[in-house]
């Protein structure tokens, strides 16, 4: 009976797991104070360098472009003041090392005065937000289901906020279902926004080159395209323009009022939203169908 006992009281004993021995209080608060110290007096990390050349070039750009021209002239009048002083005939000799000399420091001062009056006629065109010239509209297609026009909306309230979208127009089955934004003025009525012709626009070489290409086109600047005037619902200043195919029925005309304005990760979110807003139009295409009639 005592070895069972014993037997029971060692299986209880050993049952119970073992813990380690907890860390005294004193050095966790002591650890505590010493990061809190640590913050108070600043971060002593790596620090990223200042390129002070670089902001200096940027903040004397006219300075900068016109230093050869400094060079190449005080270069030239060292030149002749060389000879003069010298005593050397103003006539170049070929067989003279220093008329050599002399006439290769004359190239070099003319290459660096010409390279300065290149710096200074060429400058970056400077890239700037403009105020599309036209007037406020609102078309929706009438009889369009309520889910339709709610995407529709909430498509061009998330473009206007996050891009330089200023003009948005959706064509489907060869009808002009959305025109909001900015518009061009109607010829007849200034006050009144221009119309979509649809049938026009699907006629196109635009329209047609993307539904044959299926892929997002952009236009980073609009001026330079010859088919600028196959949009002329939007406002004449419209800076660039991205036509995004939806599915194969129709397609969605985004204008920006910057050059160049619409960044790649602008780009890839359109082709959501468009592949978003073919599947929802693609639900109600037979109800479409019969409010387009």
């Amino acid at each position: 009976m005592e070895t069972a006992g014993s037997l029971l009281l060692l299986r209880s004993i050993s049952f119970f797991p073992k813990y380690p021995l907890r860390r005294p209080l004193h050095k966790f608060s002591f650890s505590i104070k010493a990061s809190s110290d640590l913050q108070k007096e600043g971060y002593r990390g790596p620090k990223p360098k200042k390129d002070w050349i670089a902001n200096w070039v940027s903040q004397n750009d006219d300075f900068v472009r016109s230093l050869p021209i400094y060079v190449g002239g005080i270069s030239l009048l060292a030149v002749l003041f060389n000879r003069t002083v010298s005593g050397i005939a103003p006539v170049a000799d070929a067989s003279s090392s220093q008329s050599r000399a002399d006439l290769l420091t004359l190239g070099l001062a003319v290459t660096n005065v010409l390279t300065g009056l290149v710096w200074l006629s060429i400058r970056p065109k400077s890239i700037y937000v403009v105020n599309p010239q036209g007037v406020e509209c609102r078309r929706i297609g009438s009889g369009l289901p309520h889910l339709v026009v709610s995407e529709l909306l909430w498509v061009w309230e998330s473009l206007s906020a996050v891009t330089c979208s200023r003009s948005f127009v959706v064509v489907y089955q060869s009808s002009c279902i959305l025109q909001i934004g900015i518009a061009a003025e109607c010829s007849i009525n200034v006050e009144d926004a221009m119309v979509v012709d649809a049938t026009k626009l699907v006629q196109g070489s635009l329209y047609q080159g993307v539904m044959r290409s299926g892929a997002q086109s952009y236009l980073a600047n609009l001026s330079l395209y010859p088919g600028k005037s196959e949009l002329p619902f939007l406002p004449r200043n419209t800076q660039a323009v991205i036509l995004q195919p939806l599915g194969d029925k129709g397609i969605a005309i985004i204008g920006g009022d910057t050059v160049r304005g619409f960044t790649s990760a602008d780009q890839a979110w359109i082709t959501l939203f468009a592949d978003k807003l073919d599947a929802t139009l693609s639900k109600f295409e037979t109800n479409l169908e019969l409010a387009m009639q």
